[in-house]
């Protein structure tokens, strides 16, 4: 899809969801105007109005893919949200819960009683009820998996015996598998008698009478060779491939760095069990970006925009106390200059700027270091290099800036000692944030946490006071 064609793509569903709130907000006005009024028919007309509404609305959802849906329903406060669920159309109601995001799925599930949770979890493949299953209430999972057949209740419970960050609970059961020994016009005829193809299906797996995987046979190679060619000539005997018990994150890396679309997954003894595809990957990548931007902030899980004050109110104190304490200590380390302050007021204008600097390029540091260890890039033969080459950037960056707001201090109060201290200071924030943003992420990791949890946080907690008592401390030695 063209950057056009994803622009007006966009557009649309801006334009359906403005559509949507405009039905929700018309049906609450003409509900109001309607009670306000006095008559006997008042019940019947209200009736017509909202049914009239309701029909229009169910019509604009059953154009929509499930995914827009799930946009839609994330967008709207709770109301309206439960409104509009209860007009799509059940059979849709699985593939819109896959969508969602995991709080939002929350108070949908909690909408829906036993009956129409079984109802959406029946129409899913194994692998989509192992994404869900953890979310629904127990009694349904138990009732659901007894209506599951054998193969289909052993797939499920393979896919929830592992980690939500392994392989094996991403990957996918349907896959089409030939044998080796086989002409290709065998396995044409074979896809012919098929009703339609698992998606995703860029190659066929070519597996032995025990199940051990053997190669792949992409389809293009299929459609190009000659249908004589035994699948054995044809296929690739060296295809990337993933164990169940591998790490979900490096397996998206995988697929991103050799362009893959799909890719078998094996147990110890090379026998296909099952498969992943991109558009689990693709799932995976954004929900990694999106958690890694929450913990930066100090937020402990994601959350719903249209969520409860209470619900948000969790989710956020934690860091918010921290963040508390530290701007506590940093209002202590000014009140140990509170001195010099008063003797030359220019030192309270400037040293904010000189924090600021020091927090945006300490983020900036901790960004690239977070990048780095989620790409694999940081190890420990490489570390002390690293330091050393943020170092050197923040010691420029420190004299070329310090310099530049050094000159400006000079122009504005008429003293060159107070633009040189300026300058050492900012100079020395910057190493300092440099340091701390190369050894918070690393030392988190140490602590077997993630390296993004509330890095930001604690980065401008350490240049606030850092740069505080840098700049009070030289003012303090140099000016008075």
């Amino acid at each position: 899809m063209t950057e056009v064609e994803v622009k007006k793509s966009q557009d649309s569903l801006q334009d359906r969801l403005a559509q949507v709130i405009d039905l929700l907000q018309r049906q609450r006005v003409v509900e109001d105007l309607t009670h306000r009024q006095e008559g006997q028919h008042n019940t019947l007309v209200e009736s017509l109005v909202h049914r009239q509404n309701l029909v229009e609305l169910q019509r604009k959802l059953d154009d929509l893919h499930p995914a827009d849906i799930a946009y839609i329903l994330e967008a709207l406060p709770l109301d309206d949200r439960l409104t509009v669920w209860q007009l799509v159309r059940s059979d849709r109601d699985g593939d819109i819960l896959l969508e969602v995001s995991d709080a939002v799925r929350q108070t949908l599930i909690a909408d829906m009683d036993d009956h129409e949770l079984l109802a959406a979890a029946k129409e899913m493949d194994a692998d989509e009820l192992a994404d869900l299953a953890p979310e629904l209430p127990r009694d349904v999972v138990h009732e659901l998996m007894e209506t599951l057949d054998a193969q289909q209740r052993e797939r499920v419970r393979s896919a929830l015996s592992y980690d939500e960050d392994q392989v094996g609970a991403l990957m996918d059961f349907e896959m089409v598998t030939i044998r080796e020994d086989v002409s290709l016009e065998v396995v044409l005829r074979y896809l012919r008698r098929l009703k339609e193809l698992p998606g995703h299906t860029d190659k066929l797996f070519v597996v032995d009478s025990d199940g051990m995987l053997k190669g792949v046979l992409p389809i293009k190679r299929l459609l190009v060779n000659d249908p004589d060619k035994q699948v054995a000539e044809v296929m690739a005997t060296d295809p990337v491939s993933f164990h169940p018990d591998d790490d979900a994150y490096d397996a998206a890396q995988a697929f991103e760095r050799y362009d893959l679309v799909s890719a078998p997954v094996v147990d110890k003894s090379d026998r296909l069990i099952g498969r992943l595809t991109i558009d689990e990957m693709v799932d995976l990548i954004r929900e990694e970006s999106e958690s890694e931007v929450l913990n930066m902030a100090g937020l402990r899980e994601e959350e719903d925009i249209f969520a409860s004050v209470w619900r948000s109110l969790r989710n956020r104190w934690a860091w918010l106390a921290i963040n508390l304490i530290t701007a506590f200590l940093a209002s202590r380390v000014i009140g140990l200059f509170e001195g010099s302050i008063e003797k030359l007021v220019a030192l309270a204008a400037l040293m904010p700027i000189v924090a600021g600097i020091g927090g945006n390029s300490g983020n900036q540091t901790i960004t690239m270091i977070v990048r780095a260890m989620a790409l694999d890039q940081v190890s420990p033969g490489n570390t002390s290099r690293l330091m050393r080459k943020e170092l050197a950037v923040s010691l420029i960056n420190g004299l070329v800036w310090g310099g530049v707001i050094g000159v400006v201090a000079y122009l504005l109060y008429g003293s060159w000692s107070l633009g040189l201290v300026m300058t050492g200071a900012m100079t020395l924030n910057l190493l300092l944030a440099a340091l701390m943003g190369v050894l918070i992420p690393m030392t988190l990791v140490r602590l077997g946490r993630d390296p993004a949890m509330g890095a930001s946080v604690m980065i401008t907690a350490v240049t606030d006071s850092g740069g505080f008592f840098i700049f009070l401390g030289l003012a303090t030695i140099f000016l008075m």
